[in-house]
């Protein structure tokens, strides 16, 4: 069967369902040097912020809402359909518990392992100072994103190693936190396996961020619509996704003592023994 394009996710959306970062008014690129910073301080600070972000949102709590259709000029054909809740088990754990998955009517395409796993670590794209030798980063210029005067980079990976997959496109990082807000481009590489007959293409997409609890600036919404240009035939595609309700991470247990509770670093008074 055709492998399904990139990230699985979106569909008709909607301009009232979508964030505030979506809803963004563009300007022009300014493609002069940034003033009082070098394109190469400005990548070791946001890479540094981005190493930061990914163990920030590691203990986070959120929603997370998949939709991909496959559209026949319009009228959507086929339908994948997902919602998870990413929590924590009582040993502190990360844990996908899925709370909304109806039967895929997808025929033209399928969802494929890297199709999920993209979903769930590229479309969220973060560039840390651990990741940043990977990739050729190039400077593009200055850009507003609404209110956020951003910093503009192309990036593409050095070199394909193995099976490991990549992402490839531009990036907005913002002059204030020096954290991406918004990216665009696409997973890589595309898989063609001509001995099987299997072609798993994936599509160009937009994930947006907004900032969460006042600090970090957190995916929100990702969207693509794009069609896959399969060897039997081009296959148009919408996919959506969303995360929602993103709540910081804390124990719920509490400690009880003689039937009262016990305030956290707090000792219990010391026990009588029975006589």
């Amino acid at each position: 069967m055709v492998g399904l394009s990139a990230c699985a996710m979106a569909v008709l959306a909607c301009v009232c369902m979508m964030p505030v970062m979506a809803l963004a008014q563009e300007g022009q690129l300014d493609k002069s040097e940034p003033k009082g910073i070098t394109p190469e301080e400005i990548i070791q600070r946001f890479a540094s912020k981005e190493k930061e972000f990914k163990a920030a949102r590691d203990n986070y709590t959120y929603r997370q809402e998949v939709k991909v259709q496959t559209i026949d000029g319009e009228t959507v054909d086929g339908e994948y359909q997902q919602v998870f809740d990413v929590t924590f088990d009582d040993k502190g754990h990360k844990i996908r518990n899925v709370v909304f998955a109806p039967q895929s009517s997808l025929q033209r395409i399928m969802m494929t392992e890297e199709d999920i796993d993209d979903i769930e670590n590229r479309l969220p794209f973060v560039l840390t100072s651990d990741e940043i030798a990977e990739y050729s980063i190039l400077y593009v210029g200055q850009q507003q994103e609404d209110e956020l005067h951003c910093y503009v980079f192309d990036i593409t990976p050095k070199q394909i190693e193995g099976k490991k997959r990549y992402f490839q496109g531009r990036i907005w990082v913002d002059d204030h936190d020096f954290q991406i807000v918004k990216t665009y481009g696409k997973t890589v590489p595309d898989i063609h396996k001509a001995k099987r007959g299997q072609e798993n293409l994936f599509p160009k997409f937009t994930t947006w961020r907004e900032q969460i609890d006042n600090k970090y600036w957190f995916p929100t919404y990702t969207r693509a619509d794009d069609t896959l240009a399969f060897s039997g035939g081009g296959v148009h595609i919408r996919e959506i996704v969303k995360y929602e309700n993103y709540k910081k991470f804390g124990s719920n247990v509490k400690i009880t003592y003689d039937g009262k509770e016990v305030e956290k670093g707090q000792k219990p008074d010391q026990q009588t023994s029975p006589k």
